[in-house]
């Protein structure tokens, strides 16, 4: 009878070990192994006013987190999702909405939003932000940045070779430092390929303006323009109105879009000459994963420029010369290289033409 009970006993502590056991083996899974990172991981952009379908840098980075989303078998509108700014006063709401929400890792896509980002980083400082086109110097940021006057050089050099009038254009979304950075990168680039060349530029003093586009390209084909490069977001979209109106009537001309490949937002009347692409969706798509992995680069700040593809011409280059884009990539080489620095400011970009 003693052999029986002390046999139990010893069953029952060699069950107890083993379910323990299995225990640890199975919580070890869970806890360390991707599919749990992925399914635990949220991740969100705030939107600027050009609203996520402007067909520049809003749609680009939610297209980017999009493929994010896909990859890691992510929930559309739970585990990633976008909240839309209607104004300046959503932004630092947004931005809180998503954090107290519990999302991982939150975008202010485009520099408008940089003292939202700033505020809302010192305020939750367990957070994790990024903030695009901008630099928030907090801990729990990451400042994701782009080399625009390198890929707005090429888009010039294709403008120079390209124009029959002589007369080329710039519209601009709200001045500033960085689409300074677009406007003297095109000029330089236009002025480099062809010294005769004028450059008519103008700000439309937002980014989500089409009417006011609409008017200063207008404005620009009156004079004779017959090519308008534009960074002003959705403004932007008004240009291709006007150049599409005016090609229906018989003339020609061209837009040259940004951010994105905007060949499709030129048709039916392709009015598309190429595109200056900034890949903020593969930076948006890099950063997201850095954090999913438990690396978020926190307090840093990242460029991508021409090296690393984080800009250049569009893939849709059927309406640009085989000899331009020859011309396009030698100048390529040569800013990767160290050869050419293309300028960023005004008083660089008097310098440089003044080495012509």
């Amino acid at each position: 009878m003693k052999k029986t009970k002390l046999l139990a006993v010893v069953l029952t502590l060699v069950l107890a070990v083993l379910i323990s056991g299995c225990g640890t083996s199975t919580s070890k899974n869970s806890s360390s192994g991707a599919p749990a990172a992925k399914k635990n991981f949220k991740v969100a952009e705030v939107t600027d006013v050009g609203g996520v379908n402007d067909k520049s840098f809003n749609q680009s980075a939610w297209e980017g987190l999009q493929r994010f989303g896909k990859d890691n078998n992510l929930t559309n509108g739970t585990d990633y999702k976008y909240l839309q700014s209607q104004g300046a006063q959503d932004y630092e709401t947004n931005l809180n909405a998503l954090i107290h929400t519990n999302y991982n890792l939150v975008y202010g896509i485009g520099f408008l939003m940089q003292d939202a980002v700033k505020n809302v980083a010192i305020q939750n400082k367990n957070a994790h932000l990024a903030i695009i086109d901008s630099v928030v110097s907090e801990p729990n940021v990451v400042s994701i940045n782009f080399k625009e006057e390198q890929g707005s050089f090429l888009v010039g050099v294709v403008a120079g070779l390209v124009t029959k009038t002589n007369k080329i254009g710039f519209v601009g979304g709200v001045q500033s430092a960085l689409i300074k950075k677009f406007e003297d990168g095109f000029i330089a680039g236009v002025k480099t390929v062809n010294p005769k060349a004028q450059v008519l530029s103008q700000y439309a003093g937002s980014f989500a303006a089409a009417d006011k586009g609409q008017a200063i390209a207008n404005s620009f084909y009156g004079q004779g323009a017959d090519i308008i490069y534009t960074a002003a977001g959705q403004t932007g979209n008004g240009v291709f109105t006007e150049a599409k109106t005016r090609k229906k009537s018989g003339q020609k001309v061209w837009v040259i879009g940004v951010d994105r490949d905007q060949y499709s937002d030129g048709l039916p009347e392709n009015v598309t000459l190429t595109s200056m692409v900034k890949r903020v969706d593969n930076a948006v798509y890099s950063v997201s994963k850095m954090a999913m992995n438990g690396k978020f680069p926190g307090g840093k700040t990242l460029q991508f420029g021409l090296s690393d593809n984080g800009v250049g011409l569009a893939p849709s280059t059927k309406n640009v010369p085989s000899d331009v884009l020859t011309k396009v990539n030698d100048y390529k080489k040569q800013i990767v290289s160290g050869k050419i620095t293309v300028p960023q400011t005004d008083s660089q970009l008097k310098t440089f033409l003044a080495g012509k």
